[in-house]
């Protein structure tokens, strides 16, 4: 039976509604395929479930070739398998969590790591029983601090997340290129434009990680990549290490007097006004040493202070910096941490290590001193000095101060030269649409999920983890196929294979029109049929084009003459057909 929009749950909007931010959400909105129920929450309607199932279904088929086998676990878990691997507490406060009315804790899962593994824990006991990669669909729950662009980030979405269980690395290996290469294959599908991304783990653990990134302006995510075929995402790329100078030689530290000079623009300024440069060049942010102090929340509550050198021509990223602390979270300094650190003078830090000459305050020893990676044994630096309007010349780094430890802390730009020595990158914008991981033994051994060998010896299994936001990749289908009218959904994926629409109030037109979905529907294909009795074809047409079915039919005017017009939305091309050759013209 064709589907009818006389009785189709359905209302388009012609306004945008005041809460879209980007266009997939303002076109899902309008032709009605999800409703808004509260920030980062949506209802899914008829049109906006048949894509999804289309979209889900794709993913079956190649999980199926992938030898991936479908599960399904309950989205309420139990607290006890996450607080076993400290994700518990590691999710902080980006989980939620909820208590039964016997006081037990309960959580929406974020992800399902601890409950697949023991899942195969309770039924497997021999290397003869693995390899095993087993997958689901589920909804998962993230209480998102600032959901935001309709399904690309919202607190409950669909997402396949599937586990591979081997005995060894080798055949962890195997099963993580299956997965990958059903990725590969789910995307070209999809029509989706990606790059393939090194990653960071994150609070999944783990050893190898590569995000696919569909490149948009609207992605979140930041990444770079070179024409040599270098990609990574901002978080996991690491900085080139410039080689280290020999001490011998270098002039001594000096402390300066500088007044007004809290920031580097007015430091540079200073010393060029009143520090020649010794080669006769002009000082620039790039010769000085930004110390910036940072706020730790530990998962315990503590707060502890940081502080981070990096060149002052760069700007620091928390998000990079929180890789280096992690599960920690990473915020500036305050004021009231400056109140509290009287040895910490604002504007005029410097680096230190205990003992160090240009500052050795044993106040400020306390807090611990972080360097970038460009600042190597050798490299001397216009920096601080720790006292109120006080700079120094050449500290060096090796010799005056000594770090607590080496992380990347500062932005990555356009330029930078890649680790792999490929060559300058640029930056582009990114939206995830898949992630794998090789977990290894990070959950199976928390969880004990070990099996016998051939030699009849426990040995503990090793995982990966391959995630696709489904919903955000139907969010992200809508963003790049549509026009000013509405959506243009490709044929694998759109809600119906052909829409119909009968125009004016000729019976005969109705008539024809039943006829023809009849024929179409004998032919296997889904109908969307326009039966609208009262609708004005303007509103008919204006519906079609925003709802997006690739290939309408209008069944009006040209019957007299026995023609239909066949509307092909992804080219624009529209052509009379006489009637008895509907059929043939759409195969």
């Amino acid at each position: 039976m064709p589907t009818r929009l006389s009785h189709l749950f359905l209302r388009t909007l012609r306004e945008d509604p005041a809460e879209a931010e980007v266009t997939s959400h303002r076109l899902l909105l309008r032709a009605g395929y999800i409703r808004r129920q509260a920030p980062g929450i949506f209802a899914w309607l008829p049109l906006g479930l048949r894509v999804k199932a289309k979209v889900e279904a794709i993913i079956r088929e190649e999980m199926m070739v992938a030898g991936a086998q479908e599960v399904h676990f309950p989205a309420l878990l139990p607290k006890e398998p996450y607080e076993v691997t400290g994700r518990w507490d590691e999710y902080g406060s980006g989980i939620f969590r909820l208590k039964d009315r016997k006081d037990a804790d309960y959580l929406l899962a974020p992800t399902h790591e601890e409950v697949f593994t023991l899942l195969v824990k309770d039924m497997y006991t021999s290397y003869k029983d693995l390899p095993v990669c087993l997958y689901q669909i589920q909804d998962k729950y993230r209480d998102e601090a600032r959901p935001r662009a309709g399904l690309l980030r919202g607190r409950e979405f669909t997402m396949k997340d599937a586990y591979s269980f081997d005995v060894s690395d080798e055949g962890l290996d195997v099963s993580y290129q299956a997965q990958r290469d059903a990725y590969e294959r789910i995307f070209a599908r999809l029509g989706l434009n990606y790059v393939i991304v090194t990653a960071d783990a994150g609070a999944m653990g783990g050893s190898r990680s590569e995000e696919f990134l569909h490149p948009t302006e609207v992605g979140e995510d930041s990444f770079v990549r070179n024409a040599s075929g270098y990609a990574a995402n901002v978080e996991a790329f690491r900085t080139v290490v410039p080689a280290s100078i020999p001490l011998d030689g270098l002039p001594a530290a000096e402390v300066f007097e500088s007044p007004n000079t809290p920031t580097i623009a007015s430091l540079v300024d200073f010393v060029n006004t009143n520090h020649a440069h010794p080669t006769g060049r002009e000082w620039t942010a790039a010769d000085t040493l930004k110390n910036v102090v940072l706020a730790l929340t530990h998962l315990d509550g503590t707060r502890e202070l940081i502080a981070v050198g990096l060149p002052g021509d760069r700007e620091v990223e928390l998000s990079r910096i929180e890789i280096a602390f992690s599960p920690a979270t990473v915020e500036a300094a305050t004021e009231e941490d400056f109140a509290k650190n009287a040895a910490l003078v604002k504007g005029y830090i410097g680096p230190w290590s205990l003992g160090g000459p240009v500052l050795g305050a044993e106040a400020t020893s306390k807090v611990r001193f972080f360097v970038d990676p460009r600042v190597v044994d050798g490299t001397a630096w216009i920096t601080g000095a720790n006292l109120h309007e006080r700079h120094a010349l050449n500290v060096t780094a090796g010799r005056d101060f000594v770090a607590d430890g080496v992380i990347e802390a500062s932005d990555v730009r356009e330029g930078d030269p890649a680790p792999d020595g490929s060559g300058p990158v640029e930056i582009a914008r990114g939206m995830e649409i898949g992630h794998v991981f090789q977990l290894g033994r990070k959950y199976a051994e928390a969880l004990g999920l070990k099996v016998l060998d051939e030699n009849g010896k426990l040995v503990t299994v090793t995982m990966g983890s391959y995630g696709i936001g489904v919903t955000r990749i139907l969010a992200v289908i809508a963003e790049t196929n549509n026009d000013e009218k509405g959506l243009i959904w490709p044929e694998n994926v759109a809600p119906f294979d052909v829409h119909v629409i009968a125009t004016g109030k000729d019976e005969a037109v109705y008539e024809a029109a039943e006829k023809i979905v009849a024929d179409l529907e004998a032919a296997r294909y889904d109908v969307l049929f326009d039966d609208r009795p009262k609708a004005s074809p303007g509103v008919k047409f204006g519906d079609a084009e925003l709802i997006g079915v690739p290939r309408i039919i209008i069944v009006g005017k040209g019957l007299v003459d026995g023609v239909v017009e066949v509307w092909n939305r992804r080219t624009g091309e529209r052509r009379s057909v006489p009637v008895a050759e509907v059929l043939s013209h759409l195969s």
